[in-house]
């Protein structure tokens, strides 16, 4: 379904209940996050949030995108699983064996369509250009400051076109923008976007760059620019599929090399100069729930700015999970499902991106097994395979067993799991937004294959999983470094311990690891001990899970400990989550706090909280991470 702008996507939310109107003056500035916060955590109260009276000309749209009920309505499908099967269903036609006449004219139809889901510039202007401000000014805008210790604000739904200078090919991506003054924001893209490679060759071309930005109108177009794309494919032709309607386009009226929809609420134009120094961007509050730290970016430069009457202006938090970015990457998890079956890997039945793993963190694949090794040539497909190059751990499963069911799918891994034999350790291109990397965007990687064996996967010289007995106290009392240990998994049969420890010396998690798997290991069947930070409760298990997905480099972390037991050797894991130092660990970057509101935000939102009219009472979701913290600031104090 096409939305003709991003009012009837309002007036749809409106009336499927999801849409909530706040009347009261809400500052930009820390507040509208606090309460977007608030809500999006609340499953039962999480709506859609539009802030009316923001002290600027134009209303705030928040959390759009912040369920799967509100992501289906922005996609016009009922269950993201439509789209995928779809996707399926044309992929089958267009590639099966064409040996009739017949077969080939039912092939006709769906090339029409792929015509009719093509973008088409139109000839004049559209509605993002009824009015052009002359004096282009970025704090006529409602942008908001998401979190306390932000660099300032930053234009966080952006949908950026650019083009290749040489092949005059599109891209449309969406990178954070912090605001630096009125005409002038950073332009974090990553190395390995394409619009840093179009970067480079501007550079090589010594051109400047023109730049795009638009935001609002369909909201099909902000999830096209986060979808990962095969290089050279037009993010508005997924558009256009996704809408069932092709993408018109008007040209910029400063930068006309490029085309933005017609339809957009606001559009920011202006140029980047290769040649000109970086600027110095963040820190900003991230997806993965820490700070990304401050770093040396391009400078975006405004030339116009024009938008349509009443315009929204769309916005989006992103932070300690769940928030609204997790629903966009369901989306895309069932979206690309369908491809990466039929295109690269057809052994995939399914695939899950748990919430605590942050999209790149934790990917689980369940796949039709028939041969040994299957899973590793699976593995080696997955980390290959456009943005999965970034995946740290990747959990693989066949057929056995649900996927979205963890407690069951972790019993079932761990069934079928020798940590010894069973786990693999690589290292490769990682997220530069993981923060336990050695090196900047170049990191560990493990892959757990929880498959049932063939009798060539198995070795020998293990003992089979013995049985499971519950820990005791005097496991903690020889251990005084361990301050709790999380005994749920134990309780439901899954081999899997969660320390949390307090680190004081050099190498201590490994020196702990070798002594309390070997203490443990006669009398409990462990496979796989995880340790964090002393200040987290391990028996907060998506909290647990959350921490230290983003703490552990797997390959540099991880301690095996052997022992034998009746002629057998049993193996348990180690893999440390913690909080990584120099003078404890020799790790040599700087180490992001997580993202909290500030006290004196919280105070203000709950004192004004029965005015918004969102309902009962919801406390600030910061209050219970405070503890967490090292430090106030933005960089970690360790």
């Amino acid at each position: 379904m096409a939305f003709n702008n991003l009012e009837d996507f309002l007036s749809a939310l409106e009336s499927a209940g999801e849409l909530v109107r706040i009347k009261t003056y809400v500052d930009p500035r820390l507040e509208i996050a606090e309460i977007t916060d608030r809500v999006s955590k609340t499953p039962d109260r999480n709506k859609a949030l539009l802030f009316e009276n923001t002290g600027f000309d134009f209303p705030v749209l928040m959390n759009a995108y912040g369920s799967e009920k509100r992501m289906c309505i922005a996609l016009g499908v009922a269950d993201l699983n439509d789209i995928s099967k779809e996707i399926e269903n044309l992929f089958k036609l267009l590639a099966g064996p064409k040996e009739s006449i017949l077969d080939k004219l039912r092939v006709l139809p769906k090339l029409t369509q792929f015509a009719a889901w093509m973008p088409k510039v139109i000839r004049g202007k559209g509605i993002c250009q009824d009015v052009v401000l002359t004096n282009p000014d970025l704090n006529k805008l409602p942008i908001i400051t998401c979190w306390p210790k932000d660099g300032g604000p930053f234009i966080t739904l952006p949908v950026i076109h650019t083009k290749d200078p040489e092949t005059g090919i599109r891209n449309v991506g969406m990178y954070r923008m912090q605001v630096i003054n009125d005409r002038l924001t950073g332009m974090h893209w990553h190395k390995h976007k394409v619009s840093a490679r179009h970067f480079e060759a501007y550079k090589r071309l010594k051109k400047r760059m023109p730049v795009a930005v638009a935001l609002g109108g369909d909201p099909v177009y902000a999830y096209a620019a986060t979808a990962p794309l095969p290089d050279n494919v037009d993010e508005y032709m997924l558009a256009g599929f996704l809408r069932k309607k092709k993408v018109e386009l008007v040209r910029c009226l400063t930068q006309p090399e490029l085309e933005v929809p017609a339809d957009a609420d606001f559009v920011i134009e202006g140029y980047v100069d290769p040649w000109e120094d970086p600027i110095w961007e963040g820190p900003f509050g991230d997806h993965t729930g820490y700070y990304s730290l401050p770093d040396w970016y391009p400078s975006f430069h405004v030339t116009a700015i024009t938008h349509k009457k009443n315009a929204v202006y769309p916005a989006t938090i992103v932070g300690i999970p769940p928030q609204e970015d997790a629903w966009l990457g369901k989306a895309t998890e069932r979206i690309f499902l369908a491809p990466m079956k039929m295109m690269m890997i057809p052994e995939i039945v399914d695939m899950e991106m748990p919430v605590e793993g942050v999209f790149h963190n934790l990917v689980i694949a369940q796949i039709h097994k028939t041969f040994a090794g299957h899973a590793q040539k699976v593995m080696s497909a997955m980390w290959g395979a456009g943005q999965m190059m970034f995946n740290k751990i990747l959990v693989l499963v066949d057929e056995g067993i649900s996927i979205t069911d963890y407690l069951s799918l972790a019993k079932y891994v761990f069934k079928n799991l020798n940590p010894a034999i069973d786990i693999t350790f690589a290292q490769g291109p990682m997220d530069v937004l993981d923060h336990s990397c050695s090196k900047l965007g170049y990191g560990g990687k493990m892959c757990l294959d929880g498959t049932k064996k063939f009798e060539e996967e198995l070795d020998e010289r293990y003992a089979s999983p013995g049985e499971i007995f519950l820990p005791t106290a005097d496991w903690l009392d020889a251990f005084p470094e361990i301050k709790n240990v999380n005994r749920q998994l134990l309780e439901r049969e899954i081999p899997c311990l969660i320390v949390s420890v307090s680190k004081i010396r050099k190498g201590q998690v490994r020196e702990l690891h070798a002594s309390f798997a070997e203490a443990i290991f006669l009398t409990t069947a462990v496979k796989m001990i995880l340790y964090v930070d002393e200040t987290i409760d391990p028996s907060n298990l998506p909290v647990a899970l959350w921490r230290f997905c983003n703490n552990l480099d797997p390959k540099r972390d991880s301690i095996l400990f052997e022992g034998r037991k009746d002629g057998k050797i049993l193996a348990c894991l180690g893999l440390d989550g913690t909080t990584k130092t120099e003078s404890l660990d020799d790790f040599h970057r700087d180490w992001p706090n997580i993202i909290v509101a500030d006290e004196p935000t919280i105070l203000a939102i709950d004192k004004k909280w029965d005015q918004l009219g969102i309902g009962t009472f919801i406390p600030s979701p910061s209050l219970s991470f405070r503890d967490q913290l090292y430090g106030k600031e933005a960089v970690a104090v360790l």
